[in-house]
């Protein structure tokens, strides 16, 4: 499966059935090549012209089922990470 085939599909949380994002990029391990986590990008504010919500960081071992159309998450988010700017 490919990052642009993840970043099709919706995450969920299982616990309370909400629909976090999609995935946006993959944080690495850079010694063991190991996949750490997920990041889902916050959404703008009125288009991001008053800025962006927090991202948010799952960890790879909370990813519970990759179905077809949704990807099923099993674990609160890691602390955000808030941007200031966006990178396009």
């Amino acid at each position: 499966m490919t990052l642009h085939e993840l970043s099709e599909k919706d995450v969920i949380q299982v616990k309370t059935g909400e629909n976090l994002g999609r995935i946006d990029d993959l944080i690495f391990d850079e010694g063991s090549s190991k996949l750490l986590s997920v990041v889902l990008r916050g959404r703008g504010r009125l288009f991001g012209l008053l800025g962006y919500e927090d991202d948010l960081i799952i960890p790879w071992e909370a990813i519970k089922n990759i179905g077809a159309d949704v990807i099923m998450v099993e674990a609160e988010p890691l602390p955000t990470q808030h941007r200031t700017k966006r990178c396009q």
